[in-house]
């Protein structure tokens, strides 16, 4: 008789008719309800003679190859119903939902990249409606248009980062069988080589130092990352327990890379940190990024000094016065003080270097 198999989706069913007969069905669930088909097809429980044993072999074969059929023809219906339902997701809505659990330290970068993108289709696509847009629609000429909207507003590696991290998103999309390829696919950004921010000179910083500033502790804390290649968030983040008083050294878990760094602190930078107090309390009391950039700059243009200047210019600004001064200390050292992951991180500023070197040449003055 039929063999019944947990396992199937379409089970072959039997039923005792009035005659004596079986009956076979097929019997499956969709969505809750329960299915029936009767495939017209009868065995005889009583057969004894060959012919009759033969014929009930044939219509259980009959039977057992109408169900893989209808299971089949199931199994498609059900998977075009998933991909049609996954091709109606909208990207942004998506984005966000990626957004919120994504635990790495680049989070910042990807709430970024996907505000450059509404960004982005506000300013080439202002009659799409973006709350509707799905991510099967996102194709090879929005994204070429979106990476040269990239480099046209974003600095240094901006554009490249906030690219690499838009592509996260659609990979996941693509993993979740949401759409099929990666539309970004033969698509670079360009990398800038170099610094694209502006560079502080040694002279300049200590006319920003003779400037009054507003806020005396941004002015502090600024003037200590001129003098320890801190970043903000780092910096914002010390507390009196990673300063070593006694061999003027700090150690700090750097936010960004999550790696250790053990940096020197000259007497500037010893200057500007104020009483030891409470191991943990913070050195500096800072407001947020965009608060502490808008004050910077003004402090920059009341010292006279004609620049786009971030807090990040600190940064750049203690790299290329390092490598510039008379001590001369190779690129290992200094990818060390900064606390960079690799060199290649660090090569950047020795390029900028050459291209002070290069724009000092070439302003020297004609003798004929």
């Amino acid at each position: 008789m039929a063999r019944k198999k947990n396992s199937d989706i379409v089970k072959l069913r039997e039923k005792k008719t009035a005659n004596g007969n079986v009956a076979l069905f097929l019997d499956w669930f969709v969505d809750g309800v329960r299915n029936k088909e009767y495939l017209k097809l009868h065995l005889n429980p009583k057969a004894r003679t060959p012919i009759e044993k033969e014929n009930n072999r044939r219509t259980l074969e009959l039977a057992k190859k109408m169900r893989l059929e209808r299971e089949t023809q199931l199994t498609y219906s059900t998977y075009d119903k998933v991909v049609s339902t996954k091709t109606k997701i909208t990207f942004f809505a998506f984005a966000e939902n990626y957004r919120e659990k994504y635990t790495k330290k680049d989070i910042k970068m990807i709430k970024g990249a996907i505000q450059r993108f509404e960004d982005f289709l506000t300013d080439q696509r202002p009659r799409l409606n973006q709350k509707s847009l799905k991510i099967s629609q996102i194709d090879k000429v929005m994204m070429m248009d979106f990476v040269s909207y990239l480099e046209s507003r974003s600095t240094g590696e901006g554009a490249h980062g906030y690219y690499q991290r838009f592509k996260k998103i659609l990979k996941r999309a693509v993993d979740e069988d949401i759409i099929h390829k990666m539309p970004t696919e033969g698509i670079r950004c360009k990398t800038v080589d170099g610094l694209r921010k502006d560079i502080l000179t040694n002279e300049e910083i200590i006319q920003l130092a003779k400037t009054p500033c507003q806020n005396s502790e941004l002015k502090r804390a600024f003037l200590f990352c001129c003098s320890t290649g801190l970043r903000f968030v780092d910096v914002k983040a010390l507390q009196y327990k990673d300063i070593d008083f006694s061999s003027s050294r700090m150690t700090i878990d750097q936010k960004k890379t999550g790696k250790t760094a053990t940096i020197d602190l000259n007497t500037t930078a010893l200057k500007m940190i104020a009483t030891p107090q409470r191991p943990d309390d913070y050195v500096f009391e800072l407001p947020t990024s965009n608060g502490t950039n808008k004050t910077l700059q003004a402090w920059v243009k009341r010292a006279g000094i004609d620049k786009h200047i971030t807090w990040h210019c600190a940064r750049h600004s203690f790299a290329v016065n390092l490598l510039t001064s008379d001590a001369r200390p190779d690129i290992k050292t200094v990818s060390s003080t900064l606390g960079h992951s690799s060199l290649k991180h660090t090569e950047k500023y020795t390029r900028v270097i050459d291209e002070l070197k290069k724009k000092a040449v070439n302003a020297l003055p004609e003798y004929e």
